[in-house]
């Protein structure tokens, strides 16, 4: 046992402690909630109230992570002119992925989708998230160390922030652009942090529509086993 303070878990208001059908009906209350979060690429232009891209963040800020470095960060765009300027460095990517560099396998991987190198989205969402990663960094102001399990941390952040703008009636498409340099210099980010992948976030366009192949899901038994 180390010398680290520690505080009663009972002083930190933890959640309601659930047992038996009322833990079960909570488990699946979620379940079902999470059931119709779908990925769209049809976004409206209707504003969505920045306070609540704050508080899917601060969400987000409460994910496991490395030793509480905390090593992410969130880089919110709703400017027409820096949305219009990353669709563009993003489709001359895209273009260079759809053109070849991707290979064919990846390819056919992604034509029951029917993704193409052009993202209107990009513009057309009323929030782009960018997610960068931080190679160095520290739980408080000013620090400069090194950063533990950035990778994993900032996935679970991501995945938290993901389910906190569903939460909220708001809808979302996760773009990665390779490679994505280029959000460093359109979002003046240091070159310690890397970017992980845009979050498209608003409401979905009248007509929108969901590729069938996505509606696809593996069923327990394939992706679970007790040991």
């Amino acid at each position: 046992m180390t010398d680290a303070k520690h505080v009663p878990l009972s002083e930190l208001s933890p959640a309601p402690q659930l047992s038996g059908e009322d833990a079960l009906a909570e488990a699946q209350r979620f379940f079902d909630v999470m059931a119709t979060r779908h990925t769209i690429r049809d976004f409206s232009e209707e504003p969505v109230d920045r306070a609540l891209i704050e508080k899917a963040i601060e969400t987000a800020g409460r994910a496991p992570n490395g030793a509480n470095h905390q090593p992410w960060f969130f880089a919110v765009v709703e400017s027409r002119e820096v949305k219009r300027a990353i669709r563009e460095a993003a489709e001359e990517e895209e273009r260079a992925f759809y053109g070849g560099k991707a290979g064919e396998e990846w390819l056919d991987a992604l034509a029951p989708i029917g993704t193409d190198a052009e993202k209107p989205f990009l513009e057309t969402a009323p929030y782009l998230i960018v997610c960068f990663s931080q190679k160095r960094g520290g739980v408080e102001a000013g620090d400069d160390r090194k950063n533990y399990y950035v990778t994993e941390s900032v996935g679970l952040a991501c995945g938290f922030l993901l389910c906190a703008l569903h939460q909220a009636g708001l809808a979302t498409l996760t773009h990665t652009p390779n490679p994505m340099k280029f959000l460093n210099e359109a979002l003046d980010r240091p070159a310690t942090e890397k970017a992980m992948m845009i979050i498209v976030v608003g409401k979905p366009a009248e007509g929108a529509t969901v590729p069938e192949h996505a509606l696809k899901k593996k069923p327990l038994s394939e992706i679970m086993k007790v040991y």
